[in-house]
């Protein structure tokens, strides 16, 4: 789970404004009817422990995952491809270590701030937690194991997911995994608009000064929320109650969906500013705009070669907000 809830990167926009004849059946609903015979769905989901939220999604959007026939997410997480591929993408070239790569100052604050992760995670875990027999070193180790061999862009995703937040919702299947599960249980057919490459790899494109930015600037907003000078803007908590209260345009999604922390903040030099800029601009146009495109250009001809199919797209719920 850990290895591929980082690429949910699923940020703002599209299916509305590429299929006009979609709507939203309900004011709290996340589903949209693609009006056809028989009709398909798209729904919007979110990345929280889905025992937070799935006593209050509505029935017409239960009906509708249970009657289509087949149900396509944006990856396959069935596919044990899928997690080897996103493990490979994370890695360093062979004989790499982030020790070689890293500023030595930014180094041995991240290893500072990791070993604080690890002292704290056995009083962040809950009762349920320890009851399931989980251990707050496999805890650790599933989602930050191997750090010294990662890339640095995703050791930045790992450390903004690396909260007490975080780690108390590990152990249960989050809204999108869950729901993968009902659809194998129910045998049915199920598919993935996106392959791991086209998710992973725009990551890794962003130039080294950048990737050093970001890794700073995720580790000082970690450093200030330890000393008590800062709060999360959006918890989880808020991002949970709007999405049981049908909230859709909300910014908070986009915090959600992205995984990606956002860097543009008052406190910023000038210069500072300007890459945070252009780290989002960056990521607004690899991992929305072109991925919006490209997912809706293949979901338009999966509806078009099944024509007597239902489809339950099955994708983050920030990706409708615009």
């Amino acid at each position: 789970e850990m290895l591929w809830s980082w690429l949910f990167f699923n940020s703002l926009f599209i299916f509305p404004a590429l299929f006009p004849f979609l709507q939203q059946s309900e004011l709290n609903s996340f589903l949209w009817t693609i009006k056809r015979d028989p009709p398909s769905y798209f729904f919007g989901t979110i990345h929280v422990p889905y025992t937070r939220v799935w006593d209050f999604i509505p029935e017409n959007s239960k009906k509708a995952f249970q009657d289509s026939h087949i149900v396509y997410f944006e990856l396959d997480l069935t596919d044990p491809y899928t997690i080897s591929a996103l493990t490979s993408c994370q890695l360093l070239p062979q004989g790499k270590n982030l020790q070689d790569v890293l500023p030595r100052d930014l180094y041995r604050r991240l290893k500072r701030h990791l070993e604080y992760v690890k002292l704290m995670i056995p009083s962040w875990m809950t009762p349920d937690q320890r009851g399931k027999g989980l251990y707050a070193d496999y805890l650790f180790n599933a989602i930050a194991g191997n750090w010294e061999r990662k890339r640095p862009v995703w050791v930045m995703l790992m450390v903004n997911s690396l909260t007490e937040v975080d780690i108390k919702s590990r152990g249960v299947p989050v809204l999108d995994l869950y729901l993968v599960q009902e659809a194998e249980r129910l045998k049915k057919q199920t598919g993935a608009v996106e392959k791991v490459e086209e998710q992973c790899h725009p990551l890794n494109g962003l130039n080294f000064s950048q990737v050093i930015f970001a890794l700073n600037q995720t580790l000082l907003q970690q450093e200030k929320l330890r000393a008590g000078s800062q709060r999360i803007p959006h918890s989880t908590e808020d991002l949970i109650k709007h999405y049981n209260c049908g909230d859709l345009n909300n910014v908070i999604f986009n915090h959600d969906t992205s995984q990606v922390p956002n860097f543009i903040n008052a406190s910023l030099q000038p210069h500072e500013r300007i890459m945070a800029q252009e780290i989002d601009n960056y990521f607004r146009h690899e991992l929305i705009y072109k991925r919006n495109e490209r997912m809706g250009k293949r979901v338009k001809d999966l509806l078009e070669e099944y024509p007597d199919k239902s489809f339950f797209f099955a994708f983050g719920a920030g990706r409708y907000t615009f």
